[in-house]
């Protein structure tokens, strides 16, 4: 619904000595002609000027000012204003986003500074996220407008409804389009949004078209998930393992089992790398398998169950939910030695009633034996987050991965070796993002790439430094580099090991990745690109307070981003009590202990 406008002469106000009063006997009878026009009790017209609008994928930004003539809004808590999405298709259907009051704007003139310093706002929008289920902006065509609220001298609430004007200037070719998409257990969803100016109702108009519309399910083109192979994996592969209990457990039988990677790397490979060096008589078994869903054949769920009832040693590296139903021999061992290291955001039963958490009665991770961790401070919350006793299980050895941290020739190794594969990285500044995944598991797992500007990156960087992405393997949506940014960004996603990319990494930006705890043993810079904390922290919640706990700079926008990389303001005050705290050694001998203590027994 679109204000009136009217020219000074009309309005019911006047101006004496500097000062808006209400012209006598006036109101009334332009609130009367205002309400018949407009169906709105108590409107008054408006002034609005946009002094920026950009996109950003689905992302808008938009700064500018907007009054109610007459009304003047000295108190900031005296004026609220909103961005009304109105379906122009549904008249009952309409989305509101609260702005950000600002004080005055330079495009004001001085009369409108000093009667109405609050009328500044700006705005930043995903429609990619709108709805109360964080779904997409719906099929539609929208008209854009904004909401001005105002408290009158008689502290009555009065409200107009106020077009953006001509943003066409704003619009790259006269409009802007962008692909919308939504990651969930249940649903994936992909809408095209289409920004243009509307001319004859003088504001933004947009058209949301649904593209796609399916159950992740229907992407499966196997039949990983088929009943039957479901009965193979849950009650064939357990009344195996029962069955092998005919055989007694081989004491220098050691099992190696993770859906997650499919070759001897990461923890695994340091623990397997040292056992050999101590040329041990050890009967090695492995299954490795890329992730959860990469089927297995009856030979493997018969030889999986074998292995498990007969291996002394266990050993997992990640989530492996086929085993956790089972009992586990008195003479064998469990052990889980966790990808991650340190404590940051809540796992496992840390997040029981939250979006995403297991339920109370769930098996998962129950009967570990042993899990390693980086050190006795964060014992507990691992305790906690796999439901085991902390005592009798945890053990504050390190992680082994971590060791080359320490091997200063493994480490140029490593650096002569990826320049090689890739030069492009050799003469400049490395700034590598590593941020974790949204959603709530693998099947919703995305990142909103949106959230990135990339133009601005480019502009501001691009002599100094080369930007590489390293995003999470459960990730849905892949990132996209525009072609004539290609000279920058770099994209390593399917590089294995992220350990190696640290070596040539001269900034790290994260967010709430444990990738931050490795990456501080190295002492450079970080910043934690934490757009959507206040969120995340709702819904996802951490074991240490935020923005105590980073040893870095806490970034809410690119432009954040750009100005503590060009200021070098990165907060280098808390690494050091930041390691301390998280790792009990810092010796590189995590991967002999492990040895020594878990598989030979030795007593310490």
């Amino acid at each position: 619904m679109n204000s009136v406008y009217r020219s000074n002469s009309q309005l019911p106000y006047e101006e004496e000595d500097g000062i808006l009063k209400i012209k006598e006997g006036e109101l009334a009878d332009q609130l009367k002609k205002l309400n018949e026009i407009e169906d709105m009790r108590k409107q008054l017209p408006g002034t609005k000027k946009v002094t920026n609008l950009t996109w950003n994928g689905a992302y808008l930004n938009i700064e500018g000012f907007a009054y109610i003539n007459g009304i003047t809004n000295i108190e900031e808590d005296h004026i609220t204003k909103s961005l009304i999405v109105k379906n122009l298709d549904d008249c009952g259907t309409s989305y509101e986003v609260p702005m950000i009051d600002l004080k005055t704007n330079v495009n004001m003139n001085e009369f409108e500074k000093e009667n109405y310093k609050w009328a500044g706002f700006k705005l930043e929008v995903n429609f990619a996220q709108l709805t109360e289920q964080r779904e997409p902006l719906p099929a539609g065509k929208y008209n854009c407008y904004i909401s001005v609220s105002a408290l009158n001298k008689d502290s009555e609430l009065v409200e107009t409804l106020l077009p953006l004007g001509n943003i066409s200037e704003f619009l790259k070719n006269e409009f802007h389009s962008s692909k919308m998409e939504f990651f969930s257990a249940k649903k994936l969803l992909e809408y095209n949004l289409m920004a243009v100016y509307n001319r004859k109702t003088k504001t933004l108009e947009m058209t949301s078209t649904k593209l796609k519309d399916i159950h992740p399910s229907q992407l499966e083109f196997n039949t990983t998930k088929s009943k039957q192979y479901k009965f193979m994996r849950k009650y064939v592969f357990k009344m195996l393992y029962i069955f092998f209990h005919i055989f007694s457990v081989k004491k220098n039988r050691v099992l190696f089992a993770t859906d997650s990677r499919s070759e001897m790397n990461g923890n695994f490979s340091f623990i397997y790398d040292e056992m050999r060096s101590m040329n041990l008589d050890i009967d090695y078994k492995f299954m490795l398998k890329n992730s959860i869903d990469e089927r297995k054949s009856f030979t493997d769920i018969w030889n999986l169950a074998y292995w498990c009832a007969t291996s002394k040693k266990i050993i997992l590296d990640d989530f492996y939910p086929m085993i956790y139903p089972l009992r586990i021999r008195k003479s064998a061992d469990l052990i889980q030695v966790w990808h991650a290291v340190g404590a940051f955001k809540t796992f496992g039963y840390s997040r029981i009633g939250r979006p995403g958490g297991p339920s109370i009665k769930s098996k998962n991770h129950r009967n570990y034996t042993k899990a390693v961790v980086s050190s006795k401070n964060v014992g507990r919350h691992y305790a906690e987050g796999f439901g085991i006793e902390e005592a009798e299980t945890i053990v504050p050895i390190g992680a082994p991965r971590t060791d080359v941290f320490f091997d200063d020739v493994y480490k140029e190794a490593k650096r002569a070796e990826i320049y090689e594969e890739y030069p492009e990285l050799k003469n400049k500044k490395v700034i590598l993002f590593a941020p974790t995944f949204r959603g709530n598991g693998q099947s919703s797992a995305h990142y909103p790439f949106d959230v990135l500007k990339f133009d601005e990156l480019y502009n501001n960087l691009k002599d100094e430094y080369v930007f590489v992405f390293k995003i999470h393997p459960f990730v849905n949506n892949k990132v996209v580099i525009p072609y004539q940014y290609v000279d920058f960004f770099y994209d390593f996603s399917d590089y294995q090991e992220i350990n190696d990319l640290l070596f040539v990494t001269d900034i790290l930006i994260t967010d709430y990745s444990s990738v931050c705890f490795e990456f501080a043993l190295l002492e450079k810079p970080m910043i934690f690109f934490a757009y959507d904390v206040e969120e995340y922290i709702r819904q996802r919640d951490f074991y240490f307070e935020y923005q105590s706990f980073i040893p870095g700079k806490l970034a809410k926008s690119t432009e954040d981003i750009i100005s503590s990389i060009r200021n070098e303001d990165y907060d280098f005050k808390k690494i050091k009590p930041f390691v301390e705290y998280f790792f009990d050694d810092l010796d590189g001998f995590a991967s002999r202990r492990f040895v020594e203590q878990l598989i030979l027994e030795k007593e310490q």
